[in-house]
Order: structure tokens, then C-alpha cells, then sequence
């Protein structure tokens, strides 16, 4: 269960529609399926289409700053964190959805694996 407004999840969907990653189909046995392959969809697809939110939480990117001090350091990181984010949305581009849903799958199977083994000990991680 996704636990966050339901207009934020209708909004992401429809871009992710604009966009050709989502088909949705209205009516009875209507609802969202993907438009391509999963290997055909990058982070960066994924990322553009729900609006391409702030990377980083730090620097000129951040809350306005009164501080002088923050303001030195945010005119002299204005560079470097436009370099990182263009690197990192370089690296989504590479990151096909299909690799991120393997890796998925295989870190669940190994949770279930474990959870076989021993069971009290599987679930561990998981904090309530």
C-alpha cells in the first residue's frame, strides 16, 4: 500500500503516461499497463516524467539562505552540483528499469530464502 495522497499517485501517473511509459484504459477491466518493455524505460525516462524534482537537498538548489557564510559556499558549489547532477542524470539514462526490477527480484528471492531458513530472522530488518 503506497502511503501518500492519492492526487500526488494520480499526478505521477499521468505523467508517466504523457510520457509513453503508462498506458491507461477507462471503463470495466480498464486500469494502467506499461506502453513498452521495461528495458525500454531508463531512470532518466522515469524521472522526467514525474516532473524532474530536485536531485540534491544541499547548495544553491536548497532553501534560500540567509546566512553569509551559506551563501559563499552555495556560490562556490553552484558548479560542482550542477557537473554532479548532470553526471548522475547521464548514469539514469544508462539504468534501464528492467535492471532495477532484476535486482528486485533477486534480493526478494534471497529474503524468501531466508525467511525459509529461518524464519523469526528473516524479517529482522523490517522496524515497527
Amino acid at each position: 500500500m503506497i502511503s501518500t495522497n492519492p492526487v500526488v499517485v494520480r499526478r505521477m501517473m499521468a505523467g508517466l503516461r504523457e510520457k509513453e511509459i503508462l498506458i491507461s484504459e477507462k471503463g470495466h477491466g480498464g486500469g494502467w499497463h506499461l506502453a513498452r518493455p521495461l528495458s525500454a524505460i531508463s531512470l532518466r525516462d522515469v524521472y522526467e516524467a514525474i516532473g524532474s524534482p530536485p536531485l540534491f537537498n544541499i547548495g544553491p538548489g536548497a532553501d534560500p539562505a540567509d546566512c553569509l557564510v551559506e551563501k559563499a559556499v552555495d556560490a562556490r558549489l553552484e558548479l560542482a552540483m550542477q557537473e554532479a547532477e548532470r553526471r548522475l542524470l547521464q548514469q539514469f539514462s544508462e539504468i534501464a528499469v528492467e535492471d532495477l526490477a532484476q535486482d528486485f527480484e533477486q534480493r526478494f528471492a534471497a529474503l524468501q530464502a531466508d525467511a525459509d531458513d529461518n524464519p523469526a530472522a528473516a524479517f529482522s530488518h523490517i522496524k515497527s
